[in-house]
Order: C-alpha cells, then sequence, then structure tokens
C-alpha cells in the first residue's frame, strides 16, 4: 500500500499527440495530480476525464500545475478517446502496465463485457508532492464513487492556503 509522504513509483509514459510524461521530470509549483482511468471503454471515465480537461486550468490556479490522465489502454483506444471525448488541455497518456498498476496500488479488473480490454485498472486520483512523494489518493474498485474535482480544486486550495500536512502516514 502507497503511504502519504513516501515516494510514489515510477510514473512514464507515452502520451497520445507524442512525447512522453515522466513523474520524476515534472516540477509543479505545488502538486502534481494523476488520474487513472479505465480506458475508452468506460463512460464514466469519459464523463470524469472530460471535466478534468475542462479545470486544467483550475488546477493550476491551485499549484497543481501537472496534471495527467492515465489508462492501459493502447495507443489507438487512448487516441479515441481523445477524439471522441473531445479533449485538448489534459494530457492523456496511454500503455500503463499491469505491473505498474500494481505499483501503483490500483484494483484491476478483468473484461465482463465485449469492447472492454482483457484487464485494465479502476479509478484513481493521486495528489503527489514535487519531492515525489505521496500527498493524497483517492482510489475505488469499480467505476463508480469517484472524487468530484470541483471538491478536489476546494481541497488543495484549502491546503494550499493552510499548510496542511499530508495524513495517513502511519
Amino acid at each position: 500500500m502507497l503511504k502519504p509522504r513516501q515516494p510514489v513509483p515510477a510514473l512514464d509514459v507515452p502520451l497520445v499527440g507524442g512525447g512522453r510524461w515522466v513523474l520524476a521530470e515534472q516540477r509543479p509549483e505545488r502538486f502534481s495530480v494523476v488520474v487513472f482511468y479505465r480506458g475508452v471503454h468506460c463512460q464514466m471515465c469519459k464523463d470524469h476525464i472530460t471535466e478534468l480537461d475542462a479545470l486544467v486550468d483550475k488546477f493550476a490556479e491551485v499549484g497543481a500545475t501537472s496534471v495527467l490522465a492515465v489508462s492501459g489502454d493502447d495507443e489507438g483506444r487512448a487516441a479515441r478517446a481523445v477524439e471522441e471525448w473531445g479533449l485538448g488541455r489534459v494530457p492523456v497518456g496511454y500503455g500503463l502496465s499491469p505491473r505498474s498498476m500494481r505499483e501503483w496500488g490500483l484494483y484491476i479488473s478483468k473484461a465482463i463485457k465485449e469492447g472492454q480490454p482483457n484487464e485494465f485498472s479502476e479509478p484513481g486520483l493521486f495528489v503527489i508532492r514535487p519531492d515525489g512523494t505521496l500527498y493524497a489518493v483517492v482510489q475505488t474498485s469499480f467505476p463508480f464513487l469517484r472524487p468530484h474535482l470541483d471538491e478536489v480544486l476546494d481541497t488543495l486550495r484549502w491546503v494550499g492556503e493552510h499548510d496542511y500536512p499530508a495524513r495517513g502516514e502511519v
């Protein structure tokens, strides 16, 4: 289990449209926010990541100047998500391996319907300090019960204003 105030695993993924997103190379003002999503097959992911895309500037305003949406989808499926979901602001990573999913402590599911990959991660939102340590995490074992991104923004704003420490480290 990942614990706040401890280093998170490495994350280095290709991006739709070219380039790579490497966590160790991020230089956020206050936080990096990494949102793991199930894949293009997931309607709830579409809603969540579309909302994230619309809020990239708001996240930057609260010091989360490095944001990523990432899944285990291959390049073609991830490109479909970007196109079909109308994403244009949030970087979208792809090719997350089952090993990396496990390192991050994500729940992994097997396909139960046509159109789903054989295995894919369930959602998780990780807030990471510039030093690469975990600040906070919200994750779920199925497509539902995701954090409301406006609440995440309000929380990160408050945390920044009050220099609130990471909790859950014991």
